[in-house]
């Protein structure tokens, strides 16, 4: 199917462009656009990307914080682990998202629109510290760039997307 916005060829069963990011609900397998073409909303902002990784802190701090009372700070490397398995485990199973972006109505895809993989998760999660480590301006690009990707969502090509 073709973008019926720049004209690059994407997958028959994708969501949205891999370029430009326009919806491709509702077009034609020629790319001819079978009602209105949607060529921005549906990428999650900055601010609600932010109150979801507030909550899915709380989260993640709660369940450690659990963990290491029952185990009399026994479960120390939970602090370590958790934050990744938490993430990649949620990512890739059938919402696509933590609790927290499942509470904004946010899901992390592909850029063919589709759910992204445990190891993809995965690669993400870690990406993120390249994000965090660059004084946070990864995470900060989110609210710059057009499709409202930070820097780990352009290196697991994954996008953020409004449910």
């Amino acid at each position: 199917m073709f973008c019926p916005n720049c004209g690059k060829s994407n997958d028959d069963n994708a969501k949205f462009c891999q370029i430009c990011g326009v919806s491709l609900q509702g077009t034609t397998p020629s790319g001819l656009a079978a009602a209105s073409v949607v060529t921005s909303g549906p990428y999650a902002g900055f601010g609600t990307r932010f109150v979801a990784w507030l909550i899915d802190i709380i989260v993640i701090l709660v369940g450690s914080g659990i963990v290491g009372a029952l185990t009399f700070g026994g479960g120390a490397v939970v602090i370590f682990v958790a934050p990744w398995l938490y993430e990649a485990f949620m990512l890739s199973s059938e919402w696509q998202a933590t609790i927290g972006k499942r509470a904004m109505s946010i899901v992390v895809t592909g850029l063919d629109g589709k759910r992204i993989s445990f190891a993809r998760a995965t690669g993400r999660h870690f990406a993120k510290y390249l994000s965090a480590f660059i004084l946070f301006i990864g995470f900060i690009m989110a609210a710059f760039t057009a499709r409202k990707q930070a820097l780990h969502d352009m290196i697991a090509e994954t996008l953020v997307v409004q449910k």
